[in-house]
Protein backbone atom coordinates (compact mmCIF):
# COMPACT_ATOMS: atom_id res chain seq x y z
CA UNK A 1 0.00 0.00 0.00
CA UNK A 2 1.23 3.48 -0.82
CA UNK A 3 1.94 5.71 2.17
CA UNK A 4 -0.35 8.78 1.89
CA UNK A 5 2.34 10.87 3.64
CA UNK A 6 5.66 10.04 1.96
CA UNK A 7 8.61 9.78 4.35
CA UNK A 8 10.47 12.65 2.66
CA UNK A 9 7.48 15.01 3.07
CA UNK A 10 6.55 14.51 6.73
CA UNK A 11 6.72 18.20 7.57
CA UNK A 12 5.53 21.21 5.64
CA UNK A 13 7.36 21.74 2.35
CA UNK A 14 7.89 25.36 1.28
CA UNK A 15 7.12 25.90 -2.41
CA UNK A 16 9.05 28.90 -3.73
CA UNK A 17 7.88 30.94 -6.69
CA UNK A 18 10.78 32.65 -8.45
CA UNK A 19 11.23 34.90 -11.46
CA UNK A 20 14.03 32.71 -12.93
CA UNK A 21 13.93 29.11 -11.74
CA UNK A 22 17.02 27.97 -13.65
CA UNK A 23 19.10 30.75 -12.07
CA UNK A 24 17.53 30.06 -8.64
CA UNK A 25 18.41 26.36 -8.84
CA UNK A 26 22.01 27.20 -9.76
CA UNK A 27 22.20 29.77 -6.93
CA UNK A 28 20.80 27.41 -4.28
CA UNK A 29 23.23 24.69 -5.33
CA UNK A 30 26.24 27.02 -5.22
CA UNK A 31 25.31 29.20 -2.24
CA UNK A 32 23.48 26.77 0.04
CA UNK A 33 24.86 23.41 -1.13
CA UNK A 34 21.40 22.36 -2.31
CA UNK A 35 20.98 18.95 -3.89
CA UNK A 36 18.59 19.04 -6.87
CA UNK A 37 16.35 15.99 -6.86
CA UNK A 38 13.73 16.71 -9.52
CA UNK A 39 13.40 19.24 -12.36
CA UNK A 40 10.32 19.21 -14.63
CA UNK A 41 10.39 21.63 -17.56
CA UNK A 42 7.45 23.72 -18.74
CA UNK A 43 6.90 25.16 -22.20
CA UNK A 44 8.78 28.32 -23.00
CA UNK A 45 11.97 27.28 -21.21
CA UNK A 46 10.37 27.60 -17.78
CA UNK A 47 10.46 25.21 -14.83
CA UNK A 48 7.09 23.72 -13.89
CA UNK A 49 8.43 22.02 -10.77
CA UNK A 50 11.77 21.41 -9.11
CA UNK A 51 12.67 19.91 -5.79
CA UNK A 52 15.85 20.27 -3.79
CA UNK A 53 17.26 19.58 -0.35
CA UNK A 54 19.47 21.61 1.91
CA UNK A 55 20.60 19.03 4.41
CA UNK A 56 17.39 17.26 5.41
CA UNK A 57 15.12 20.20 4.55
CA UNK A 58 13.03 19.76 1.40
CA UNK A 59 12.02 22.69 -0.82
CA UNK A 60 10.07 22.92 -4.05
CA UNK A 61 10.19 25.72 -6.56
CA UNK A 62 8.82 26.83 -9.91
CA UNK A 63 8.89 29.79 -12.22
CA UNK A 64 6.17 32.36 -11.68
CA UNK A 65 2.91 31.31 -13.27
CA UNK A 66 0.59 34.35 -13.29
CA UNK A 67 -2.27 32.32 -14.79
CA UNK A 68 -2.44 30.46 -11.47
CA UNK A 69 -1.50 33.47 -9.35
CA UNK A 70 1.91 31.94 -8.48
CA UNK A 71 3.99 35.11 -8.02
CA UNK A 72 7.53 35.70 -6.83
CA UNK A 73 8.77 38.14 -4.18
CA UNK A 74 10.12 40.31 -7.01
CA UNK A 75 6.62 40.67 -8.47
CA UNK A 76 5.01 41.17 -5.05
CA UNK A 77 7.62 43.63 -3.77
CA UNK A 78 9.08 41.35 -1.08
CA UNK A 79 8.26 38.22 0.86
CA UNK A 80 6.34 37.97 4.15
CA UNK A 81 7.91 34.56 4.83
CA UNK A 82 11.27 33.61 6.36
CA UNK A 83 12.64 30.15 5.59
CA UNK A 84 14.48 28.49 8.50
CA UNK A 85 17.07 25.76 7.98
CA UNK A 86 19.42 24.24 10.55
CA UNK A 87 22.90 23.49 9.18
CA UNK A 88 26.11 22.14 10.74
CA UNK A 89 28.28 25.18 9.88
CA UNK A 90 26.41 28.50 9.78
CA UNK A 91 29.53 30.61 9.29
CA UNK A 92 30.76 28.63 6.27
CA UNK A 93 27.31 28.69 4.69
CA UNK A 94 27.00 32.46 5.24
CA UNK A 95 30.39 33.09 3.64
CA UNK A 96 29.60 30.88 0.64
CA UNK A 97 26.15 32.42 0.21
CA UNK A 98 27.47 35.99 0.36
CA UNK A 99 30.19 35.14 -2.18
CA UNK A 100 27.45 33.70 -4.43
CA UNK A 101 25.31 36.84 -4.31
CA UNK A 102 23.13 36.56 -1.20
CA UNK A 103 22.67 39.74 0.81
CA UNK A 104 23.46 39.43 4.49
CA UNK A 105 20.53 41.03 6.29
CA UNK A 106 21.77 40.16 9.80
CA UNK A 107 25.26 38.72 10.26
CA UNK A 108 26.06 35.47 12.03
CA UNK A 109 25.30 36.07 15.71
CA UNK A 110 24.43 34.08 18.78
CA UNK A 111 20.71 34.42 19.50
CA UNK A 112 18.91 34.46 22.86
CA UNK A 113 17.28 31.12 21.98
CA UNK A 114 20.58 29.25 21.85
CA UNK A 115 21.21 29.24 18.08
CA UNK A 116 24.04 30.72 16.06
CA UNK A 117 22.12 32.31 13.20
CA UNK A 118 22.41 34.40 10.03
CA UNK A 119 19.65 36.06 8.00
CA UNK A 120 20.13 36.21 4.24
CA UNK A 121 18.13 37.43 1.27
CA UNK A 122 18.68 35.48 -1.92
CA UNK A 123 18.80 37.20 -5.34
CA UNK A 124 15.19 36.10 -5.92
CA UNK A 125 13.76 37.94 -2.91
CA UNK A 126 13.37 35.04 -0.48
CA UNK A 127 14.43 35.51 3.14
CA UNK A 128 16.44 32.71 4.76
CA UNK A 129 17.53 32.04 8.33
CA UNK A 130 20.32 29.48 8.69
CA UNK A 131 21.07 28.36 12.22
CA UNK A 132 23.08 25.90 14.23
CA UNK A 133 21.97 24.88 17.71
CA UNK A 134 24.58 25.78 20.32
CA UNK A 135 22.56 25.40 23.54
CA UNK A 136 19.46 23.35 24.30
CA UNK A 137 16.87 25.29 26.33
CA UNK A 138 13.62 24.35 27.99
CA UNK A 139 10.48 26.38 27.31
CA UNK A 140 11.00 28.08 30.69
CA UNK A 141 14.59 29.01 29.85
CA UNK A 142 13.53 30.35 26.44
CA UNK A 143 10.87 32.52 28.07
CA UNK A 144 13.36 33.80 30.65
CA UNK A 145 16.05 34.65 28.08
CA UNK A 146 13.48 36.31 25.81
CA UNK A 147 12.31 38.46 28.73
CA UNK A 148 15.91 39.28 29.67
CA UNK A 149 16.61 40.65 26.18
CA UNK A 150 13.43 42.74 26.23
CA UNK A 151 11.10 40.76 23.99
Amino acid sequence: MTNPVPEEYKGGVPYLNVHDAEAAIAFYQEAFGAELRIRIPRQGGKVAHAEFRIGEAVFMLRDEYPEYDFRSPRTLGGSPVNLMVFVPDVEALAERAAASGARIVRPVEMQFHGDLQVELEDPFGHSWFFAGRVAEMSARELTETATAVGL
